[in-house]
């Protein structure tokens, strides 16, 4: 998996270093903040050039000292043009101080605020460095510009969420646009807070991208461009054993549904063969519903050690509608020492709620081979301490619980996050609301089993994974089920090289 460079997501603390390495190596700060202004305002004049006019919402920082600019430019173009201020100008410093002097037209202070409808309203108060609750005032501002509908243009990100953690910090405002400087921050893809960003456009002015990879924190958005490289691509001298064995451990006889969506999943996405690995009272039910999908009865341990004497199984699913309870603890134990790849999912992640250490002691051994795909209440049963940890992000959380399993951890949701035991992480946004469904995960256990089966390394794989599957879920569209989900996993040739942004169908707002 390499990193591609246009997808870098920046915390704000990081960003604040590389605006410093930028005006080091000679750059002028002011032209920096002339340029942020300016991609501001013409996101402005593009998209709403037929308003009554803009007010300017500047505060105490760099961020106010863009809004400024912002104003002069729209107020020279033509536009109506308001601007209120959360300090005394007068007190401001360095390119913000430049920014107030160079508009050099009345500023008002935020206590006379009022906007009409028809207004537009450009929010340079506080961007993505805020650290502090907004206080009572500016709620109110808030909730007066929310309720007269006007659009919003926000200068980095919404005020009120955090760039870090993409909480809201007591209020925050609901754009229509965030423009956003050299690369994108965590607080515009995690949740609540992402959620506010309206389309996120993100403006090049003029840092060199060597020092934005250069300060890479190893975060990126999910893309084809950071992993198409490293997927599995069929061979025609190649033969089923070689793109691997898949094994899918199924429940009882009334729980075998989830592990056929999760065995189906894997064997359209690319795996050889697909095992599903059935207790005896499961095996008829099985059988009913199964065609290329093989089966093999598996009721205890001694059927698994013989399973695993096999060594063309190259990688397992279990969770999937298995029951949740020591069987399946010894299970994944067993599959863990014999050092396969191993997804453990839904009820394989609850019955290890408070019993962790046997599993990790376990993985912790040699090359990463677990993945764990938990959402917030599995993730909350397997790694209490660190979901009751406020102070984290939810990237923390997961970089935090990879290291501590040696596993890659896909913590689910809107915003989810997959994260590597070295810290690389990537956020998935490209999943559509309608996945929100039965047998949904299961799907997304399938792809990733898949993936691991034909050899691709654990984080790619899973990153791949996530992405395929919310594309399978736009391609079969709002009331997919889990079967028409399967149908819809996209073939990994679509991926290679000249072909991945054809499939691209979330960042395209998103600069």
């Amino acid at each position: 998996m390499r990193a591609h460079d246009q997808s870098e997501i920046l915390s704000p603390e990081i960003m604040t270093k590389v605006d410093r390495a930028a005006i080091q190596s000679g750059i002028v700060g002011y032209n920096l903040m002339n340029a942020a202004g300016a991609a501001v305002a013409a996101c402005v004049l593009k998209n709403y050039s037929a308003v009554t006019g803009a007010v300017i919402l500047c505060g105490p920082g760099n961020n106010g000292g863009d809004g400024y600019i912002v104003a002069r430019l729209l107020h020279t173009s033509g536009m109506a043009v308001r601007v209120y201020s959360t300090v005394d100008p007068s007190v401001l410093k360095g390119d913000a101080l430049l920014a107030f002097r160079d508009w050099n037209k009345l500023v008002v202070p935020i206590d006379d605020f009022e906007v009409s409808p028809g207004w537009l309203v450009v929010d340079a108060l506080f961007g993505a460095g805020l650290e502090r609750n907004i206080g009572t005032q500016l709620a109110e501002v808030f909730k007066h510009i929310q309720a007269a509908g006007c659009p919003v243009v926000s200068v980095d990100l919404p005020s009120g969420v955090s760039g870090n953690t993409g909480q809201i910090m007591g209020a925050a405002l609901r754009a229509n646009f965030t423009v956003t400087f050299a690369a994108p921050k965590p607080g515009h893809f995690l949740m609540p807070g992402g959620q506010l960003c309206g389309a996120v456009q993100v403006a090049d002015i003029g840092i060199p991208q060597r020092l934005i990879v250069s300060h890479s924190d190893s975060l990126w958005l999910n893309s084809p461009a950071l992993w198409a490289g490293d997927l599995p691509q069929p061979d025609r001298n190649a033969h089923k054993y070689q793109r691997g064995h898949l094994g899918v451990f199924s429940g009882g006889f009334a729980q075998t549904g989830a592990a056929r969506i999760a065995a189906s999943a894997g064997l359209r996405a690319g795996a050889g063969l697909v095992s599903v690995l059935s207790p005896g009272s499961a095996v008829a039910a099985n059988a009913a519903h199964l065609t290329a999908v093989m089966q093999r009865k598996i009721d205890n341990e001694a059927d698994l050690e013989s399973l695993l004497e096999d060594r063309r199984y190259s990688a397992f699913v279990l969770g999937p509608g298995f029951g949740v309870g020591e069987k399946a603890r010894k299970f994944a134990l067993m599959i863990a020492e014999s050092d396969r790849k191993l997804v453990l999912d839904a009820d394989g992640i609850s019955s290890f709620g408070g019993q962790t250490t046997s599993l990790f002691n376990t993985c912790v051994r040699g090359e990463t081979r677990l993945v764990l795909t938990p959402h917030d209440g599995e993730f909350s049963r397997l790694f209490p301490g660190l979901y009751a940890d406020s102070t984290l992000s939810k990237i923390d959380r997961t970089r935090l619980a990879a290291k501590r399993s040696n596993g890659v951890v896909l913590y689910k949701g809107a915003d989810t996050v997959v994260a590597a035991p070295d810290g690389r992480a990537v956020i998935n946004t490209n999943g559509p609301a309608w996945l929100a469904t039965a047998g949904s995960g299961d799907c997304l256990a399938g792809i990733i089993g898949a993936l691991l089966a034909q050899g691709m390394a654990p984080f790619a794989a899973t990153a791949a994974a996530a992405y395929m599957h919310g594309l399978a879920g736009h391609r079969a569209g709002e009331g997919l089920t889990a079967e028409t989900l399967v149908e819809n996993i996209p073939a990994t040739g679509i991926f290679s090289a000249g072909t991945a942004s054809a499939v691209d169908t979330s960042e395209k707002d998103r600069g």
